[in-house]
């Protein structure tokens, strides 16, 4: 038996609520502050109403006190693509009651993209019609706007497009149900040799085919609309120094209700409610212990970044500085993993416009002069470089890499080839026009 002393840290609650309060986003945060004043009676909580209609509320109210007028105000929600389908099959006349069941069973079982996934025989199984006259339906269902609705499969789409716009040509037609694959693939002058058509008339039919919409039922998918609120505001003083200030307009702020407060100082100490008020009266003053520190934690990480990427908010060509989590946590002093739960899903209001915290962070790549220039930057003169390129000659991925080498800025082809991927841009032989 001997006696050792050790040193170690304890995960107390208090100390894994501040974690999480760190790590949360301002709409986490809200939610989670709504959750602890529900279940802890002492904390009291003055909410800031963002909402557009909070804003206009009072205004609304004062104008006028008549519920019709109030009524004015409201936005119509937008139509479903079953409400716009169905409101167009009710100006068609001359259907039987069969007929209008049969279009709307239809229209009820198109997918979000507008397409329908089901048989005519198997419509016609269900409902115990004609397949004749389902296929009547569809046609009918079809003529409708938009173009190339209830279509069964891509193909069908795009020949309803081309033929409501009077572009359907025997050209045309036998490239969308013969060469599809190869019009995606930008393989323009096999789709040239295997029809006999000219290079130029092959590319002004794949221009025209590409304009068209593959999916027209997903205009009236309306997803509800989430608005990021800033964290942190950077704002720029008449001296030409950079302010960082911490939004509050993203959580509800934390105090503690005095009338509990006094009941606390009133009861005697053996009282078991008196005990019950402490507990709950610690919990609040740690919590909003944690929010200071959450809020201090924020500006100094900001203030940090602002100091490095001092020319990008200065508006720069060369964008941002390499910077990397580390960095950050040597100059504030702060552990690197505290660095990760402070970015985490947090946004900055700049001059510049609304950035997330991660976007600061890129990493260096290595020129030739011994300097490092950020991954930013390069993907900035990679999309540039294809923006000016002779869309007749794309320029691969090794060329882009060999012009960023003669620059200065040593990059792989296979950098670029990830970097061109992430912005979404096509390969060189995807681009070529002819």
């Amino acid at each position: 038996m001997k006696q050792e002393q050790r040193l170690k840290l304890t995960m107390t609650p208090e100390l894994r609520q501040a974690i999480q309060i760190l790590q949360y986003s301002s709409e986490e945060l809200m939610c989670y502050l709504k959750e602890q004043a529900n279940e802890n009676p002492v904390i009291d909580l003055q909410e800031y109403d963002i909402s557009i209609e909070g804003e206009c509320r009072e205004n609304l109210i004062s104008k006028s006190a008549n519920t019709e007028e109030m009524l004015d105000w409201v936005a119509k929600p937008p139509d479903t693509l079953y409400e716009h389908l169905k409101s167009q099959l009710g100006l068609v006349c001359g259907l039987t009651c069969m007929q209008r069941k049969t279009a709307l069973y239809l229209i009820g079982n198109l997918d979000e993209k507008g397409y329908l996934a089901m048989d005519a025989l198997e419509v016609a199984e269900r409902i115990g019609v004609n397949p004749a006259e389902v296929l009547a339906m569809l046609a009918l269902v079809q003529s409708f706007e938009p173009a190339g609705i209830a279509a069964r499969n891509l193909e069908e789409c795009i020949l309803l497009q081309l033929r409501r716009s009077g572009a359907e040509d025997e050209l045309a037609i036998a490239v969308v149900q013969r060469h599809l694959a190869d019009l995606a693939a930008n393989r323009l002058q096999r789709i040239a040799d295997a029809l006999g058509a000219g290079i130029s008339e092959v590319q002004q039919m794949s221009d025209r085919i590409r304009r068209l919409n593959p999916f027209p039922g997903a205009a009236f998918n309306h997803n509800e609309h989430r608005y990021i609120i800033a964290d942190i505001t950077v704002e720029q003083s008449g001296s030409g120094k950079y302010q960082v200030r911490v939004s509050d307009t993203g959580s509800p702020q934390v105090a503690v209700n005095p009338h509990y407060r006094q009941m606390l100082r009133a009861l005697p100490k053996q009282e078991e409610a008196r005990q019950f008020i402490h507990d709950k009266y610690s919990t609040a003053c740690w919590l909003i212990k944690s929010l200071e520190q959450r809020r201090q934690t924020l500006k100094r990480v900001a203030e940090a970044i602002v100091a490095v990427q001092r020319d990008f908010f200065d508006g720069c060509s060369h964008g941002l500085q390499p910077l990397t989590q580390k960095d950050i946590a040597k100059s504030t002093g702060l552990h690197e993993s505290t660095i990760s739960r402070a970015v985490n899903n947090k946004y900055m209001q700049t001059p510049r416009g609304l950035f997330e915290l991660k976007y600061f962070f890129t990493s260096a790549l290595a020129s030739a002069n011994g300097e490092t220039a950020s991954s930013e930057s390069a993907k900035k003169r990679i999309r540039q470089l294809i923006d000016e390129e002779d869309k007749r000659k794309p320029l691969a991925d090794q060329t882009i890499a060999e012009t960023l080498a003669k620059e200065g800025l040593e990059i792989s082809r296979r950098t670029v080839a990830k970097y061109r991927e992430e912005m979404r841009c096509l390969s060189s032989a995807k681009r070529k026009r002819f």
